[in-house]
């Protein structure tokens, strides 16, 4: 079985994020970058694919030259081969363009996606790939099996779970619950050596089409101040509530 998982390169969450140019850039600058943990959840689930049943693990990466930390911490991981598609990802559409061009020509039997990046949330990459490559699809994927061509996912959905049944080839919409935080693997020294050795391809992108572009960023409006009432004080509460937060 060929597994294709693909990486986003997102900034930690402890990371201030500041914009220039006027708000239609996002400043880089003292920013830390991550897999995105959906991503991980994926890779790590690939990764007991490899060694329960043999599998071969190759990571897609659509970025510039800056992701290529994050790709090798994937290899160190234990993924086989790397991808990078050297391009800059600024739509949702172009990156599932690229990374299904990959994705058919490797004659992947299961592709891993995040169900969404934790930098624009978009959440709809991993279903325009499946759409592209005609394959089947589960989103919100908390749990996977597969035994030959048959895979068995369970997915999460409002107010409960689904088990659906479906073949090969699959692409999947990881995300917590897939594998327990717990079973997240860091690179050991080992893995980090064996990683310089591993082939990470650059590719130049097809013909994808830029559909959709940033035209400004904003940061949330800061928190309001906090009005402390008076344990017992109920007459000042619900004043508070009806006069102040408008919510009664």
């Amino acid at each position: 079985m060929k597994i294709l998982v693909c990486i986003s390169n997102v900034p930690d969450t402890t990371s201030k994020i500041n914009f220039t140019d006027g708000d239609t850039k996002f400043d880089t600058n003292g920013v830390s970058f991550v897999i995105n943990p959906n991503d991980e959840f994926g890779l790590t689930r690939a990764m007991w694919f490899k060694e329960k049943q043999g599998a071969s693990v190759d990571v897609i990466n659509v970025g510039g030259p800056e992701t290529e930390p994050t790709i090798r911490k994937c290899l160190a991981i234990g993924a086989d081969n790397a991808i990078r598609v050297n391009t800059t990802p600024v739509d949702s559409f172009a990156v599932a363009q690229e990374i299904a061009s990959v994705a058919k020509d490797g004659a992947y039997d299961l592709v891993i996606a995040g169900r969404e990046s934790i930098d624009y949330n978009g959440g709809v990459v991993p279903g325009m790939v499946a759409a592209i490559l005609d394959a089947n699809f589960v989103n919100t994927c908390i749990n996977l099996e597969i035994e030959g061509t048959t895979a068995t996912a369970i997915r999460e959905i409002d107010g409960g779970k689904e088990t659906v049944k479906t073949s090969l080839p699959l692409v999947v919409g990881a995300q917590k619950g897939l594998v327990e935080e717990s079973d997240l693997r860091i690179p050991n020294m080992r893995g980090i050596m064996m990683a310089r050795k591993k082939p990470l391809t650059v590719v130049e992108p097809k013909d994808s089409t830029n559909n959709t572009e940033a035209g400004k960023f904003s940061k949330p409006a800061p928190k309001g101040s906090v009005t402390l009432v008076d344990q017992g004080n109920l007459d000042q509460l619900i004043d508070l509530l009806h006069k102040e937060a408008n919510v009664i």
